[in-house]
């Protein structure tokens, strides 16, 4: 693990490797690319970033929190720069998309005009159906099954043995995880 904490309004950058080290170039570059991203928050911003190896790829995972958000990009290369590269322009562009609903929370002088220029404005969102259903309490098993045999990507469900609601959802790698709520 590796911790890098700078002034003020800077955000804490913490990375973490599995499977592979990390060199001191490429925490360098780390830091310079997520800088950039300094002009949104302030310096109570947390960002982890993951470096996985698996066989001949590599992949970063990148979690921006601050301000009560989340942002989050998870991107897969052949090297681990093309990784990082991807996974920040990735979140540049979530927060270009939704910048008239961020703008409120977020510094308000890194929406400059010469930065506004560069954006598109975003279609409103639009909820264009709701669904309502009882929540029977099961355990996450039954959820994974009952999200299998409706063959949905997601199930929302309220756990047996915390009665909380939870979500359980089928990850790219075929894999399962399970979202629970947790109080600020």
């Amino acid at each position: 693990m590796y911790i890098i904490a700078k002034g003020v309004d800077t955000m804490n950058i913490n990375i973490t490797a599995r499977n592979t080290g990390i060199k001191d170039s490429f925490r360098a570059r780390v830091e310079k690319k997520l800088s950039k991203f300094d002009k949104f928050f302030g310096g109570d911003a947390q960002s982890q970033v993951t470096v996985i190896h698996s066989g001949d790829h590599e992949t970063v995972e990148i979690t921006i929190k601050a301000e009560g958000l989340v942002f989050r990009a998870e991107r897969t290369a052949d090297e681990r720069e093309e990784a990082l590269e991807a996974a920040i322009d990735s979140l540049f562009r979530q927060i270009v998309k939704n910048k008239n609903k961020l703008e409120k929370r977020m510094k308000s002088a890194s929406f400059t005009p010469e930065f506004v220029e560069e954006m598109y404005e975003p279609d409103e969102y639009k909820v264009v159906k709701t669904k309502r259903f009882p929540l029977k309490p099961m355990d996450v098993d039954e959820a994974i099954l009952q999200m299998n045999m409706l063959e949905h990507e997601f199930f929302v469900f309220r756990n047996a043995g915390t009665g909380e609601v939870n979500v359980v959802y089928k990850r790219r790698d075929g894999n399962y995880a399970l979202i629970e709520p947790e109080a600020e």
